[in-house]
């Protein structure tokens, strides 16, 4: 079974989005995560994007040193705020109603 790399979906999912969104997007590829920590890959990423990516497009990938634990930093914060808190789910609306909640709470 063959699965598309990565730089082709990171590149298919920019080509989704708004039209004026996209060079922004190209521009700001930004890895997280325990697997982003493989050496070299920004580099590969950044090399194999640029080949997919439209003409004269500025490609920038992003490698934070600290990658591993920014989707857990992201998370947290995000968690903080009041805004965030209001879409939270209790254990007792969810048996209640189901997905529902979900979706009234979030949506």
């Amino acid at each position: 079974m063959e699965s598309p790399g990565v730089h082709e979906v990171a590149h298919s999912s920019i080509m989704r989005c708004d039209v004026d969104l996209r060079a922004q997007l190209f521009a700001n590829i930004i890895l997280s995560g325990g697997n982003t920590m493989l050496e070299g890959l920004a580099e590969r990423l950044s090399a194999e994007i640029k080949v997919l990516a439209p003409f004269s497009t500025k490609v920038v990938v992003v490698a934070p040193p600290e990658r591993q634990q920014s989707v857990w930093i992201g998370g947290s914060i995000l968690a903080s705020l009041p805004a965030f808190q209001q879409m939270w789910v209790t254990q007792k609306e969810y048996r209640e109603n189901g997905v529902r909640v979900v979706h009234r709470k979030c949506f």
